[in-house]
């Protein structure tokens, strides 16, 4: 057994979830291993507990606790590690190459389905786009690196770094804040003005599971962020592209920063939640157009309708901007269409043209 340590992350190490970079530091160490490291206290990052999910990067240090030397595993853990190397089925290889919007040697670019995690964690199961990322080595050795995520009922533009030169060039891209990500959405009523920012600072207040599921984001006002020491500062642009009546909007949105549920805390905070989202707008109540449901009933689906609709990023390599566009998944097509709203209407940037 090794004793305790204090581990800082590198900046070649660039940013990653605390789980991934425990296992590729340690190869003894199995998911279920960490996760009860995390859960029991025994590893922190900066002194703070955190879940196996966590992101981690560079300059944080993390506590390693004393590890069992090679060989070591428990059955259970053994059985956790078997788990994990389940194999892609046909369909979802299908699935998850046919998702493919755009690829060069060195990026490709999903249109993530709704209701499919980005990758693995509580109550989110096997399937997810992290344990499909071997169906997208197209010819390369080794397997592709996710580098940013998008919420499980959140659909479209997802990033995947095919080296870990370009996983790094891209995490520090997204750090910088030099990629411009807009979102569509159907929200309830129709903000007011028109356009602008929401500065209100997030903090996570505990779920009801065992493991913390269902776990929200609960808006701080800007004035009050001091006083909370877990808040965190968040900024989201809005723009309204079109509007039906009082009763509902397609809106852009522009996260500037990136917390968890940023978008659709925001949107509820404002009095206008995302059509669908059963946490932040009460799905059981019926849109009245006065921003209280988050349901429009009729015809309308009750998932979520939110959509990484384009992400723009300089090259690492050609260094040329590329734009990549996801068209919308199935029933937010449906949607827009009972509505009347036409894809091809909406300026590719709704902050430089509404």
């Amino acid at each position: 057994m090794s004793g305790v340590q204090l581990i800082k992350v590198t900046e070649d190490e660039g940013e990653s979830r605390l789980d991934r970079w425990l296992k590729k530091k340690f190869p003894v160490l199995t998911q279920g291993a960490v996760e009860k490291m995390c859960r029991t206290g025994q590893c922190r990052v900066d002194g703070a507990r955190v879940k196996a999910n966590s992101r981690i990067g560079p300059g944080m240090e993390v506590r390693v606790p004393p590890l069992p030397e090679a060989g070591a595993q428990a059955p259970e853990s053994r059985s956790e590690a078997r788990r994990e190397r389940t194999t892609i089925s046909p369909s979802d290889e299908k699935m998850i190459q046919e998702a493919v919007l755009w690829r060069d040697e060195h990026i490709i670019a999903l249109n993530k389905p709704p209701g499919l995690p980005s990758q693995g964690g509580s109550g989110q199961g096997d399937r997810h786009v992290d344990g499909l990322l071997d169906a997208l080595k197209f010819g390369y050795k080794d397997r592709p690196k996710m580098v940013h995520r998008l919420d499980k009922d959140t659909s479209g533009v997802l990033l995947i770094a095919r080296t870990d030169r370009i996983a790094r060039a891209l995490s520090e891209a997204f750090r910088l804040k030099t990629t411009r990500k807009i979102y569509w959405a159907a929200v309830a009523g129709v903000p007011s003005p028109k356009k602008g920012t929401i500065r209100y600072g997030l903090m996570k207040a505990p779920g009801h599971g065992r493991g913390g599921e269902g776990e929200k984001m609960v808006c701080i006002h800007p004035a009050k962020i001091a006083q909370h020491p877990d808040a965190k500062r968040a900024t989201t642009d809005f723009a309204v592209i079109e509007a039906l009546g009082s009763r509902t909007a397609w809106v852009g949105l522009v996260p500037i920063t990136g917390r968890t549920h940023q978008l659709r805390a925001h949107m509820a905070e404002l009095g206008h939640p995302i059509i669908g989202d059963g946490k932040y707008g009460g799905s059981g109540q019926e849109n009245l157009g006065d921003g209280w449901g988050a349901q429009l009933g009729g015809e309308i689906s009750r998932k979520l309708h939110l959509h990484a609709r384009t992400i723009a990023f300089d090259h690492p390599i050609t260094k040329k901007r590329i734009t990549i566009t996801a068209p919308l998944p199935g029933h937010m097509v449906r949607t827009w269409k009972t509505l009347g709203w036409v894809e091809g209407d909406a300026p590719l940037d709704p902050f430089e043209d509404a």
